[in-house]
């Protein structure tokens, strides 16, 4: 098996090669974007959904795909509970994430913000299931 930094390398010199998606090292596994957010979707719950995320985030605009994954997931567990005001609330944590990184250039400032909405997100999540007790996921 090829170390960690040999696959990174390998993911260079093919996306470099003309491959036609792009490339990433994730879960020691070369994939692409779209098979992470496949990855993410296939997890059984918003905390490894957000492992997934962490393990293969690319600090760029692409995690903007993969944040919004996580939050999918993660909203399944709390969404159909809150009531009108709980979710202006829950709107208005995601607002201040957006607007946190708004006048900032870079695209490692999309990653940061789709990251805190992923993290608000999950702790709705983490409060919906233990409120739920031991029956939840």
């Amino acid at each position: 098996m090829l170390s960690r930094p040999c696959l990174a390398v390998l993911a260079v010199v093919l996306s470099v090669a003309g491959t036609p998606a792009h490339a990433m090292v994730c879960m020691e596994t070369s994939m692409t974007l779209d098979e992470v957010v496949d990855t993410i979707n296939k997890q059984k719950s918003c905390e490894s959904a957000m492992k997934v995320f962490q393990d293969c985030q690319l600090t760029a605009s692409g995690d903007v795909q993969l944040g919004a994954a996580v939050e999918k997931k993660c909203e399944a567990d709390f969404m159909p509970g809150l009531n009108t005001a709980q979710q202006q609330a829950y709107k208005r944590e995601i607002r201040v994430c957006d607007q946190k990184y708004r006048n900032k250039s870079g695209t490692m400032y999309l990653s940061f913000a789709a990251f805190c909405r992923a993290e608000v997100a999950q702790r709705y999540s983490q409060r919906a299931l233990k409120a739920a007790g031991p029956t939840a996921r």
